[in-house]
């Protein structure tokens, strides 16, 4: 069933986003296969739209088209996983520094809010995950750089490749909170430097573990 603000959004709108949100989430695995009729069904949305939204992730470098295949979930090699944490750490971390000069009381009660939800999240790997997006992208609001938000949300759209979260893991929710805090106190004190460093910190942290979260796919697949 559709929400009221699904109902106010473009058909192709709805279908991007839904199917970005799948493959943030795991549900759309690389590799996967989009066959239109079946994305259609399960979105309940005409194939025109789907067609329009899966034109749009190859473009964004999510899918690619595959000879005999059609669209299919983009798969990230080893290298290609380093050099996304590597950028990634460089934009947070300019985001981070950017933040501590403009950021307003109001943004960074924001950043603790989102903090104490997604820690008071528990179980619910989704959620957490979700939660955790969305204190990153506060984060890049507070950086008041367009260039830099256009270039870390293209960022987060590539990350979605990666398919799950490095949350999963057990105390990393309290550690990730930990390290959101740091960057939320740097920012208040408006230290620059200590924020961007912090914000180094959180994304080598999480690097860490997601080579080790794809070193243990590997070996469950009988590659490692």
């Amino acid at each position: 069933m559709s929400s009221d603000s699904d109902d106010r959004q473009p058909r192709g709108e709805v279908a991007y986003r839904k199917l970005l949100a799948a493959i943030q989430h795991g549900e759309l695995k690389p590799g996967t296969r989009l066959r239109e009729v079946e994305v259609a069904e399960k979105f309940d949305i005409s194939r025109t739209p789907v067609r329009d939204a899966i034109r749009r992730l190859e473009s964004d470098g999510l899918l690619i088209h595959v000879p005999r295949q059609g669209a299919v979930v983009k798969e990230l090699d080893h290298r290609e996983v380093i050099e996304l944490y590597e950028i990634r750490e460089v934009l947070e971390g300019t985001a981070a520094r950017y933040a501590a000069r403009h950021a307003s009381e109001l943004e960074i009660a924001e950043l603790e809010d989102l903090n104490e939800l997604m820690l008071k999240s528990g179980d619910d790997q989704i959620k957490v995950a979700e939660i955790n997006r969305l204190f990153h992208q506060a984060l890049y609001r507070m950086g008041n750089n367009r260039y830099l938000i256009d270039a870390l949300n293209s960022l987060s759209n590539a990350m979605a490749l990666l398919g799950g979260t490095t949350l999963q893991y057990d105390g990393r929710p309290q550690s990730a909170y930990d390290e959101h805090r740091d960057i939320v106190e740097n920012i208040r004190a408006g230290n620059g430097d200590g924020a961007d460093a912090a914000a180094r910190l959180h994304i080598r942290n999480a690097q860490r573990l997601r080579i080790r979260l794809l070193r243990n796919v590997l070996g469950e697949n009988g590659l490692g």
